[in-house]
């Protein structure tokens, strides 16, 4: 159990990394109609999506990312907490 819980961790982790590099390629003209941008959409706008409904835009910023972040931070040290009380 300990290693599918590190497993999951680190999966959460590097799909943050994702999230924050799509997030950066809206800061690069273009960057988004490349191969890489497509890969990165493909696998961060599903996820992304329900926080873009449920959380507006503040002017021309869009905080529903960092929320969407601090979700996947909190799923993460979840797993440790549970790693920590089973083990």
């Amino acid at each position: 159990m300990n290693f599918v819980i590190g497993i999951l961790s680190q999966l959460i982790g590097l799909y943050s990394y994702a999230v924050i590099i799509y997030i950066l390629m809206s800061w690069f003209p273009n960057a988004r109609e490349s191969a890489i941008g497509q890969f990165f959409a493909r696998i961060c706008e599903p996820y992304l999506e329900p926080f873009r409904r449920f959380i507006p835009p503040l002017g021309m910023i869009d905080i529903s990312p960092i929320v969407a972040l601090l979700t996947l931070n909190f799923a993460q040290r979840g797993l440790f907490a549970l790693n920590q009380m089973l083990f």
